[in-house]
């Protein structure tokens, strides 16, 4: 049987002009800032005026570690999105917008897929609304008005040696990882070593994503560390006077954007941080609205719930007061298989014992979700290869977990597919069964954040540091920043900092290569192992498959 592609599917959706999808929420026309027929901004009035309201049921859509094999977490939260409306609930959905350079990529677009999308799905996976393009522009204005500033003089000391805010860009280009900028003589000013990372690493973009309003966006900004002086004290973004320009130019793009589903319900896509460097959740701002005009919100974390979840609720919630009602964690029987050693040419075929194999992954998870006290439930993204046999098999160790495995057909069937999950956790987020509670408290050491989310998280057996990382830890402690939460960047493969070990590894260590200090987004980042923020092509990118077709509509895109 052929199934049409997504981009195929998209095309043929029935789109409502976006103010009638505002007024699903309450949102009336003129709150809407129109960008053509099918998706808008919310106006900060309108956000301004709701934020007194009753707070809807908050449910977070994670997965188990991504494998070749594919978890659809973005199909299942739209799925699930639109199971609840489908069963009478006022739901809404919260997603991250995406990033060019995976698009051109190897991941291909953030839409979902199947009859699971959000719509217009060519727009969301390109420029958008342009948020993207306002973040890389405000980014690029600090590195000029730093280059600026020791060019007329150096008023303020800085150590050209020590400057640490590079520049970004939307795509993935690994020539451009490590460059040298100023070349070709005086009047261009001083060579020095500097690179560029995605725009999606931009600790801009993690600001825009934790922050509240204007005025918080501001003060930020104006905390991020740019670069130090010889006597390693810090320069900071408000002591190069960029922050009030850089606010200007990210006015519009902290608005959150209201698109559809392709059953027209509402979905909020806003932000888009990198999950390993940074939080990889959508903004603050669109999570809190929508809570407050719509009685279930369906939001989703990056990569597996060991990165996304995790900092989901040690910094998205505990940063903005938010507590989770309940976890659906994806799953397919198809990445089951892939943890328990089949290999992907294989996955089609039936191998009952290689899915109860890989199931160890799995449970991890759920053990983990439970530790910050929110219910879990398995949602079985459903495959048509999978058989009746290797779903009941998934579905047997979920119970044996104290949870439950519901299968989901949303990617077939839209939101007659998953009805059955949408009345499972509707049932459970109106339980109040519900306690949450971040992993670690706030006035806990720095590395003993480190060493908490290790060992309770990833199971490891110890964090190995050398005494440098330590006592940078130290002076950010004695500098005041000792309260902030930490943001693990580390492999999204795997438990452990080595992408090749699937399942739920034990008796493993993880090394702190660097640590760095993210002043304005509010957290310490903790590299462990090898992280890119700026991205390669693969050897046949996406984009060699993306064109125009005769009747001037695009091709290509997933």
């Amino acid at each position: 049987m052929a199934f049409k592609t997504d981009i195929e599917i998209a095309r043929e959706a029935n789109k409502k002009p976006i103010q009638e999808i505002g007024a699903k929420l309450g949102i009336d026309s003129d709150h809407l800032l129109p960008y053509g027929h099918d998706k808008a901004k919310v106006s900060q009035e309108f956000i301004n005026s709701v934020k007194g309201n009753a707070k809807g049921k908050l449910i977070l859509v994670t997965a188990i570690n991504p494998t070749p094999a594919g978890e659809g977490k973005t199909t299942t939260t739209v799925g699930l999105g639109d199971g609840l409306n489908r069963i009478g609930k006022k739901a809404a959905i919260c997603i991250r917008e995406a990033s060019l350079g995976p698009n051109f990529g190897m991941k291909g677009g953030a839409a979902g897929g199947g009859k699971a999308q959000v719509v217009p799905m060519e727009d969301m996976n390109l420029h958008f609304t342009g948020d993207f393009h306002a973040i890389t522009a405000a980014h690029n204005l600090l590195s000029a008005m730093i280059d600026n500033h020791i060019y007329w003089g150096n008023e303020l000391e800085i150590d050209e040696r020590r400057v640490s805010w590079r520049r970004v860009m939307d795509m993935n280009d690994r020539a451009l990882r490590d460059t040298v900028t100023s070349l070709g003589g005086v009047a261009n000013g001083f060579p020095r070593q500097t690179g560029f990372d995605i725009t999606v690493a931009s600790e801009v973009m993690a600001i825009l994503c934790l922050a509240t309003d204007l005025n918080d966006l501001e003060k930020r900004l104006g905390d991020m560390i740019v670069a130090y002086r010889r006597d390693k004290s810090p320069i900071y973004c408000r002591d190069i006077k960029a922050d009030g320009a850089m606010t200007v130019l990210l006015k519009d793009a902290m608005q959150p954007n209201l698109v559809q589903t392709l059953e027209n319900n509402p979905a909020f896509v806003h932000g888009g941080p990198f999950a390993n460097i940074a939080h990889g959740c959508n903004s603050v701002i669109a999570t809190t609205t929508a809570l407050n005009i719509a009685d279930y919100v369906v939001t989703e974390a990056g990569f597996g719930a060991d990165l996304g979840a995790e900092k989901f609720m040690n910094i998205k919630c505990r940063k903005a007061g938010l507590s989770p009602d309940a976890v659906v964690l994806v799953a397919t029987v198809r990445a089951m298989k892939m943890n328990g050693g089949v290999a992907k040419a294989d996955l089609g075929e039936e191998n009952v014992e290689a899915v109860k194999e890989g199931c160890a992954n799995l449970g991890r998870h759920i053990g983990n979700l439970k530790q910050f006290g929110v219910p879990v439930v398995v949602a079985i993204n459903h495959f048509v290869t999978d058989t009746d046999a290797e779903i009941q098999a998934v579905k047997d160790y979920v119970e044996t977990q104290g949870s439950e495995a519901v299968l989901s057909r949303h990617w077939e069937l839209g939101s007659e597919g998953s009805e059955d999950l949408a009345r499972k956790v509707a049932e459970i987020a109106d339980s109040g069964a519900s306690q949450f509670a971040p992993l670690y408290r706030d006035d806990l050491g720095l590395f003993e954040k480190i060493e908490r989310v290790a060992t309770a998280i990833y199971r490891a057996d110890e964090v190995l540091a050398d005494a440098k990382i330590r006592n940078q830890l130290k002076e950010w402690e004695e500098a005041g920043y000792g309260n902030l939460p930490v943001c693990m960047a580390k492999t999204q493969y795997s438990f452990t900092t080595d992408p090749n070990r699937r399942g739920a590894p034990t008796g493993h260590s993880v090394p702190v290569r660097e640590v760095r200090l993210s002043a304005g987004a509010g957290f310490i980042v903790v590299i462990c192992g090898e992280i890119m923020t700026m991205p390669g092509l693969p050897r046949v990118p996406a984009s060699e498959n993306i064109r125009l077709n005769e009747e001037g509509l695009i091709e290509g895109l997933f």
